[in-house]
């Protein structure tokens, strides 16, 4: 049974690493991530034995671990689990930002678990610690056809398209805080 009022004590953001993803829609929780340093004077540095970049962000007080993984999405579960494990959280008490085609480019959402809806990082992540994580999802939109979904995380949004991704990133950022804290 999962604890709905817990805390969310790890924030973590999905991405591939290297400059060839850097800017690509596959990169949203990377973004997301890169907005909570800037918006609560965080930072993070990396640690090998986590598979990624690890630092706090101080959000309403309370100091919140965030991660950017340094394995490629697919593999992103390992370095999830490796934190939890070090710190002993639980499921309910990590938010994984992640980018999601069945959203709007300006739509970024909250939820509490749910299924993977295709999402590779989530499946490896599901693999590793389950399912009962908090999520914020980022639409980048979708390409129009299935075949096509690759090819379209893997590029870079057109800068009206990004922009619109940034908004709602910036927004969910802001919701952040009662999030924390369970309210």
């Amino acid at each position: 049974m999962v604890d709905k009022e817990s805390p969310i004590q790890l924030i973590v953001g999905l991405g591939n690493p290297g400059l060839d993803y850097k800017d690509t829609r596959h990169n949203a929780g990377y973004w997301f991530i890169d907005e909570v340093i800037q918006e609560y004077d965080g930072a993070v540095s990396v640690e090998k034995k986590f598979y990624g970049e690890i630092g706090m962000a101080q959000i309403t007080g309370m100091r919140i671990k965030i991660l950017k993984p340094t394995t490629y999405m697919n593999e992103s579960g390992r370095a999830v689990q490796s934190v939890c494990e070090f710190y002993k959280l639980a499921p309910h008490q990590v938010l994984i930002a992640h980018d999601d085609i069945d959203l709007s480019p300006a739509t970024a959402k909250y939820k509490l678990g749910g299924g993977h809806g295709g999402h590779n990082g989530l499946r490896d992540i599901f693999n590793h610690i389950g399912q009962d994580f908090w999520r914020v999802r980022i639409g980048v939109g979708h390409p129009g056809h299935k075949d096509q979904v690759t090819d379209y995380v893997l590029n870079k949004a057109p800068s009206e398209e990004h922009e619109l991704i940034m908004r709602s990133i910036h927004a969910a950022v802001q919701d952040l805080p009662s999030k924390v804290t369970g309210t």
